[in-house]
This record gives structure tokens, C-alpha cells and sequence, in this order.
């Protein structure tokens, strides 16, 4: 825990005082990003001793061998000790020695070195990635990363479109960032922060849900994936674009890089506001003891973070993904209003110094709040979304499986328990227990995703119910599962997690031979090329997701329509001056001016996509620099005289 807080606040604070310090500064540099480090080290230090360490306790000594009971008590005191097993107390070094604790940790390795030491990777020519997940999503934060590096004014213009700042919560894409500017490459900063974000991200599901909460992040999924019992052969079944329940660590966790810091660390959140508000729950390590027994562990007696980290993770969060702070505020919401009196004061304080933070990291990344809202009342969720769209039974059903049973079979079973406990004539104690006060905000959260659409494509609504099915996992099987006969606990995980370990297998295998994202030659050329030139000046080109000239951090008129559809931006208006632009309309020059284009790049992507295009620039403009990759022409230089025979390589006009 003292490792995990420690990081976590390193990423955190180092990621924060570069963006505030740059703010003032007008960029990031060098200087700063020395200074971003060493705060961000500094911070871990103290986090690192103020955590709470996990209690160390013994196994309570085994009694004495009793008489043989009589054959008639055989019964009940193999039940008693099946009810009694969820809760028996196990020191901290016996949680590490179940099996499928090491099976998982394994899973979890073999997935996050497959997935991350080739995020990025060089190919002969070619620069590749593992994930075709990656190929728009990867890209789009490379560009976000090197014009952060470059050192533009923050918070900066949006590289993707002419008429904003940047809309998206960058706050991983700065950390990465800063590594640059410190020296250390690109890839290998992606690399090492997708790793030890993995390792993060595992300690974190095992502190929040055992080994039942790797499993189910690992493996989740529902039917799709039972095909192979047919075909024996292991593929991404859930990555199928009639699947919308795919796999959380493929389709979300390798391609959404503010899930690297926002995974941990709203677990972690989630960790200490049940030890905090609620302290008599014990932490289920869902490990088995070496008599074989199932086991949880130590009763959490001491909060485990102090109030100013609490306070500095989750305010930051909207920096890293919106969606995590908002279901997490959902839950702060419910435990304010469950909880007592003395934690609703600890939840209003918590609150109310976040407020003032977290509005202005929401400032930041939605433009200075010009960003229009996407909310929409859209029942459904996916269910009705194009090659989605099912019948509601089938749709749940083949999507999630066993899990729809299971979790209303639990909700049903809790809402019985709590009913007949407030109805108990001597019950004494009429305290919402753990279960319910983080059951109900989950529920809210799912129900708030399958009503309302957070954004133009529904799917995004993954990133919101998520957290709901995280949040429910420890007590699903602390509060049901684990009271079963082992025989059915195997069977109900063989039904919740053999369709996601096909999937997860059968993807992570799937891309062996990489994809193409660019032309190394052309890339380095290009880069050559723009370095010379202003950092803050925009270009007009083809909008696709790995043109050169974004993969190098520059802004240009218009970037790849997916892209901009997602953030919510009405874009055909543009799109329509670019075409004309790039097409040589006769009023061209006036079309660049309002579209800020400084400078206009002809290319391969150019050349196949405006075949008719008359090119007044290259009679008018300047040549500022030409190559085999194509040229780049200066819109607000007349054309003096021609350049000499262009070299092979880029050669930039001093």
C-alpha cells in the first residue's frame, strides 16, 4: 500500500506542478521538468511514510482437539465452518501464498509485457503497434505528448481542430511529456509507464477485491467468446462489432491512457473511504490458507491514507478521465447521505476542498467550460446502436452472461437482509452496512450509463458503467460467493470468466505481426522539416488519424473526423473550407486566413486524396522545405524564387 500511494502521488504531483508551473511559464522546458520531478519525488517520499502499512497479525492458535462430536452435529458443524471461513483472520504474509494469487499475477504479467513492451516498436521502416485498438488512439496521444514537449503555451490549442483549445483530459500525455523533455525517448517512456501502471493497477483491484477482482478486470465478458468450443482457436471474440461488453483490459486499458493513473487510483479511493467510513468490513484477500480453508484478511483498523493525499487524488482526477470522477463523486454522494453524522463531515470537508481544484482541472481540459454538453436521455444504452443493437433479453445476456443473474440475484438477497434488519424488533444496530452503502451508488452509476448518453457515440458510456461493476466486485463475493462449497465457487468463475481468458489470450496472441502506423523515413523527414518552423503554427493537410505532421505535435486545420466526432465537435463547416482549400478554389488565400493555416502540407495523403487540385501554392507561396515525403509551403510568404533540386531529404529554408 505504502508503494502504491507513493507512486501514485509521484505520477500526480509531477504531472500537476508541470502543468501549473508551465501555465505561468508558458510551456514546458527542461528546467521544468527537473523541477516537476523532484517536487513529484519529494511528495512520494512523505506519502510513502504517511500511508498506513497493513497490520501485521498472527493466526489466531488452532484450539484444542475436542471429543468426536456425535454424528448428528457432523452436519451443522461443516456448515458452521463454511460460514465461518469468509471471516477468518490471516496475516499479511499468508495472503501471497495462495495459488491463484501467483496464477494471476502471472495472467496479469503476461498480459500487461504483451500489451505494453510492444505498445510502440520499431518494425524495419515501419513504427508499429500491438493493438489495432491503438492505431487511432495511440496516435492521437503521441500528438498530444511532443506538442506538450515542444514547449507551446499551456494550456495549448487544439491540435486537431482550428476553433478550440484542447478538449480531453491529457493529464497522462504531460507526464509522458515531461519524460521528454527530461531526455528519456518516447517509446520508452510509453513503454515503462504502461508497466508499472499494470503493476499499480493489479495491486490496487487486490487490495480492492482479492483475487476476484483480478479475475473479473482481466476476464470479464459474457457468451461471446463459448465459440471455441467449436473451433478451438483463441481470438478477440469480444472485439466482434456486435459485442459491446469487450474486453476491459484490450479495449480500454491499453488504448485510454488516463486509465493508467485513474484505474489505481480511484481503487484506491474506493479503499479508503470503506476502510475510513467503514471500519469493522473486512478487506477480502480471497486467498486460501494452508489448511485449504477460504480466507479474508485483517479487519481494517487505521485509515490508510492521510487526508491531504485522499484530498490531492481525487481532486486531480478530471486531469486524467472525467468519467472516473464523476462515478466516484456519485459514491461520495451515497455515502454522505447513508453514512453518520461524523462522516458526513469528514465527506463535506473532503468535498469542499476539492471543489476549487477540481473545477479548475475541469476548467482546463473542456476548453474554459466552452465545451457544449453532450448529455442526452438515450435509454438503452448501446442496445439499439447499429451493429450492436439486439433484443434486450439476448443483448444482456449475450454480453454479460452469468453476470446479470448473479449481480440481481445479490441485489436481491441484500435488499432481503437489510429489510429483515431494520424489521428486527431487537436489533440494536440500524447502520447501513459496507454492502449497501457502496451497492446503491453502484447502481446509480449503471443506471445512469444505460439512460443518459455522456457522449456522441454511446459505446463511450463504458467508461462511466465500468466503475459500476468494479465498485460491486468485493462485495459480490465476500457477502455471496464465498460462503458456497468450493465445487460451485468454481463453477460460477468458469461461467463469469471463461469467455474473457479466451478473449484476453486470443487477442493478446492476435497481434503478432504488429500494425502499420507510419513510415519511419517519411516521419524523421517531416520532423526535420517542422522544427525549424514556429511551434504554435497550424497546417493545413488531409485529416487523418497518422498524418506526419500530427505524429510530430503539430496542430493542424483539421484532424481525423472520428476523433472530433468523439470530443463532440460539429466539424463539417470546416471540413468543407479545407476541402477548397486543398483543392485550390480561387479565393484559397482567404479560405487559409480563416482557417489560421499558416502553412500547408502536400504529401502522399494529399496527393491520393486531392487528385483534381490545381495547387496555386506552388506558383505563389513559398517553398519552405520539399523531400521525397512531399513539401511544405508557407501561405503567408509569396513565392521569390524556385528552390534547387530537391534533395532526398527534407532541407528546411533557413
Amino acid at each position: 500500500m505504502k508503494c502504491l500511494s507513493a507512486g501514485l502521488t509521484f505520477f500526480n504531483v509531477s504531472t500537476a506542478c508541470a502543468l501549473l508551473v508551465g501555465m505561468l511559464a508558458h510551456g514546458l522546458s527542461k528546467p521544468i521538468a527537473v523541477f516537476s520531478v523532484l517536487a513529484g519525488l519529494a511528495a512520494a517520499f512523505i506519502a510513502y511514510w504517511a500511508t498506513a502499512a497493513a497490520p501485521l497479525r498472527q493466526r489466531p492458535p488452532k484450539p484444542a482437539p475436542a471429543e468426536p462430536p456425535p454424528p448428528v452435529q457432523k452436519r451443522k458443524r461443516r456448515r458452521d465452518r463454511r460460514a465461518e471461513a469468509a471471516t477468518v483472520v490471516v496475516p499479511p504474509r499468508e495472503r501471497y501464498r495462495s495459488i491463484w494469487f501467483w496464477l494471476l499475477a502471472v495472467c496479469f504479467t503476461i498480459f500487461a509485457v504483451r500489451s505494453f513492451a510492444w505498445l510502440l516498436y520499431i518494425d524495419g521502416n515501419e513504427l508499429k503497434v500491438q493493438s489495432p485498438n491503438n492505431l487511432g488512439d495511440l496516435s492521437i496521444h503521441l500528438t498530444y505528448l511532443k506538442q506538450f514537449a515542444s514547449g507551446v503555451p499551456l494550456w495549448p490549442d487544439n491540435p486537431l481542430f482550428v476553433l478550440s483549445k484542447l478538449r480531453y483530459p491529457a493529464g497522462t500525455d504531460i507526464f509522458n511529456a515531461v519524460l521528454t523533455c527530461l531526455g528519456v525517448d518516447v517509446i520508452r517512456g510509453l513503454v515503462w509507464t504502461g508497466l508499472l501502471a499494470s503493476m499499480a493497477t493489479f495491486y490496487a483491484f487486490y487490495r480492492w477485491a482479492g483475487n476476484f477482482g483480478i479475475a473479473a478486470f482481466l476476464f470479464n465478458g459474457g457468451v461471446a467468446s463459448f465459440p471455441v468450443l467449436q473451433t478451438f482457436v483463441f481470438q478477440d471474440y469480444q472485439g466482434a462489432n456486435t459485442i459491446a461488453w469487450k474486453s476491459i483490459p484490450l479495449a480500454m486499458f491499453v488504448t485510454q491512457r488516463g486509465l493508467l493513473y485513474a484505474l489505481p487510483a480511484g481503487l484506491l479511493l474506493l479503499y479508503q473511504w470503506r476502510a475510513k467510513f467503514y471500519p469493522t468490513y473486512r478487506e477480502v484477500a480471497l486467498a486460501s490458507t494452508p489448511d485449504g480453508e477460504q480466507a479474508a484478511a485483517i479487519p481494517t483498523r487505521r485509515v490508510p491514507l492521510p487526508f491531504w493525499l485522499e484530498l490531492s487524488l481525487y481532486a486531480t482526477l478530471p486531469l486524467y478521465h472525467v468519467h472516473t470522477f464523476l462515478a466516484l463523486s456519485v459514491v461520495l454522494a451515497f455515502l454522505f447521505l447513508l453514512g453518520e453524522n461524523s462522516a458526513r463531515k469528514q465527506l463535506a470537508l473532503l468535498v469542499g476542498a476539492a471543489l476549487i481544484p477540481a473545477s479548475f482541472f475541469v476548467w482546463v481540459v473542456s476548453d474554459n467550460f466552452h465545451a457544449g454538453s453532450v448529455l442526452q436521455w438515450k435509454p438503452g444504452w448501446v442496445q439499439q446502436a447499429g451493429d450492436f443493437a439486439m433484443p434486450f433479453l439476448q443483448f444482456w445476456l449475450v454480453n454479460f452472461g452469468a453476470w446479470i443473474p448473479l449481480v440481481l440475484f445479490f441485489v436481491g438477497i441484500t435488499a432481503l437482509t437489510l429489510w429483515k434488519q431494520f424489521n428486527a424488533p431487537d436489533e440494536s444496530d440500524s447502520r447501513i452496512p459496507a454492502s449497501v452503502a457502496f451497492l446503491i451508488p453502484a447502481a446509480v452509476i449503471f443506471l445512469l450509463g444505460y439512460f443518459v448518453k455522456f457522449a456522441p457515440w454511446e459505446w463511450d458510456n463504458i467508461k462511466i458503467i465500468v466503475w459500476a461493476y468494479f465498485i460491486i466486485l468485493p462485495f459480490l463475493w465476500s457477502n455471496l460467493i464465498a460462503h458456497w462449497p468450493f465445487h460451485l465457487r468454481a463453477l460460477v468463475c468458469v461461467a463469469l470468466f471463461a469467455s474473457g481468458f479466451v478473449t484476453l489470450f486470443g487477442g493478446l496472441a492476435a497481434g503478432r505481426t504488429g500494425y502499420g502506423v507510419a513510415d519511419r523515413a517519411e516521419l524523421d523527414a517531416v520532423g526535420v522539416a517542422v522544427r525549424k518552423l514556429p511551434a504554435d503554427a497550424r497546417f493545413a493537410g488531409f485529416p487523418t488519424y497518422n498524418h506526419p505532421v500530427l505524429l510530430q505535435g503539430r496542430k493542424m486545420v483539421m484532424g481525423y473526423p472520428g476523433h472530433l466526432w468523439t470530443q463532440g465537435f460539429n466539424y463539417s463547416e470546416v471540413e468543407s473550407k479545407l476541402q477548397a482549400l486543398m483543392k485550390g478554389s480561387p479565393n484559397w488565400k482567404e479560405i487559409a486566413r480563416s482557417l489560421g493555416a499558416r502553412y500547408l502540407f502536400w504529401g502522399r495523403e494529399e496527393k491520393l486524396n486531392y487528385l483534381t487540385s490545381t495547387r496555386p501554392w506552388e506558383r505563389d507561396a513559398a517553398l519552405v522545405a520539399t523531400g521525397d515525403w512531399g513539401a511544405i509551403y508557407d501561405l503567408e510568404s509569396p513565392r521569390s524564387q524556385p528552390l534547387a533540386t530537391p534533395s532526398p531529404n527534407s532541407t528546411p529554408r533557413q
